[in-house]
């Protein structure tokens, strides 16, 4: 059996699913925990709002982008840390008290080869902040590890590496926009209920450098990145099996995200996203004014799950048609995390199929409902 193996089969001797009440908690982390509630009204603070927020059930920080030119992209790249409050243990001293799971999701996608490859990593963590621990996760900024993977906010930029037996990749990312707060100033309502909503920004257009081991080689390249980062007690509706989501970089500087939660029919129970322009001008969109419309699909030889990978997405800043750079970038976790979705490289383009950006299609739900 691998070192890989024997981590994850250690880790899964913990249940996956958190309950659904908070841990009992000392009156001081209480109060701590019950100011991490999402509400509408809520102003985020930077850098506190970086870190984690540890009253919350889900919690993810979320990188994706591309490495080489726009016209030619050879890779894209994906790097999600996790956490997870358990509602276990609240009450038990100690450095293995699983109040909380980190973990972490990343993929690679080899355009040149037509490959995409995926690691990932899982490990329970008590949810006090210790540098010595084999994980953590920070509250007053951003800093998550498990073992040799990070991901840290530092000097105003972001660091990411991911270290796999058969590739590594380290990450640089610097801002050259302001942060984007999605839906009402940070407050994202993710379905018909107001209690269905995340604390939701996102950090478009990041300037990426990247050192990636692969093949054997080593490829030192530059590209264009995306963060979001989102927290929450609830995010799917009882009849929602899964969402769609794209956050895409324009070229010419403008950022666009679109999201939609779906019905076992395929019908959208609710939408939304925004769009900021080049010149700044930001709008949100309301769930009535997003519409998507599936073209091609693929299905997947090894799962089965039949995904839409080319999609038309109405909006109120246009009308866009974003494909897969390449079909097969399926993520399947199933012996780890539970979860087996889609999610990969992309092209924006406009209504005369002129490639406009890059970024990342996600998409869940499509192999049975989601569990979150």
């Amino acid at each position: 059996m691998n070192p890989a193996r024997r981590r994850w089969l250690a880790a899964l001797a913990l249940p996956l699913v958190p309950a659904l009440v908070p841990p009992l908690v000392p009156g001081a982390a209480r109060a701590a925990e019950d100011s991490d509630a999402v509400r509408r009204g809520r102003a985020l603070a930077w850098p506190r709002d970086h870190g984690a927020h540890l009253g919350q059930r889900t919690e993810w920080w979320y990188a994706t982008g591309w490495l080489g030119s726009a016209e030619a992209p050879s890779h894209g790249f994906q790097v999600t840390f996790f956490r997870s409050r358990t509602g276990l243990a609240g009450d038990l001293p100690g450095r293995l008290a699983p109040r909380q799971l980190l973990f972490a999701h990343a993929a690679v996608t080899d355009l040149g080869a037509r490959r995409h490859r995926h690691a990932q990593r899982l490990l329970r963590w008590n949810g006090q902040f210790d540098e010595t621990a084999a994980a953590g996760a920070a509250t007053a900024d951003a800093r998550l590890w498990i073992g040799p993977w990070s991901l840290r906010r530092t000097g105003g930029g972001w660091q990411a590496r991911v270290d796999d037996d058969d590739w590594s990749l380290e990450l640089q990312m610097q801002p050259t926009q302001r942060l984007l707060l999605q839906g009402d100033a940070g407050f994202s309502r993710k379905g018909p209920l107001e209690t269905q909503a995340s604390h939701y920004y996102s950090e478009p257009q990041l300037a990426a450098q990247a050192r990636l081991r692969i093949d054997g080689r080593t490829l030192a390249a530059d590209g264009r990145a995306w963060l979001d980062h989102e927290w929450s007690d609830e995010l799917l509706a009882a009849d929602a099996v899964g969402w769609d989501w794209i956050g895409l970089n324009g070229f010419d500087g403008s950022a666009l995200t679109a999201f939609q939660l779906r019905r076992a029919d395929g019908s959208a129970l609710w939408a939304g996203g925004s769009h900021r322009a080049a010149d700044g001008r930001t709008a949100s969109f309301t769930p009535d004014a997003v519409r998507w419309q599936p073209g091609r699909r693929w299905r997947s030889p090894q799962t089965g799950a039949d995904y839409p990978v080319q999609w038309q997405v109405q909006t109120p800043a246009g009308t866009l048609a974003v494909r897969a750079l390449l079909d097969g970038q399926e993520l399947d976790s199933r012996a780890g995390t539970g979860t087996l979705y889609w999610e990969g490289l992309s092209e924006w383009l406009d209504a005369g199929g002129r490639r406009v950006g890059l970024g990342y299609l996600e998409m869940t739900g499509y192999a049975g409902r989601l569990r979150m």
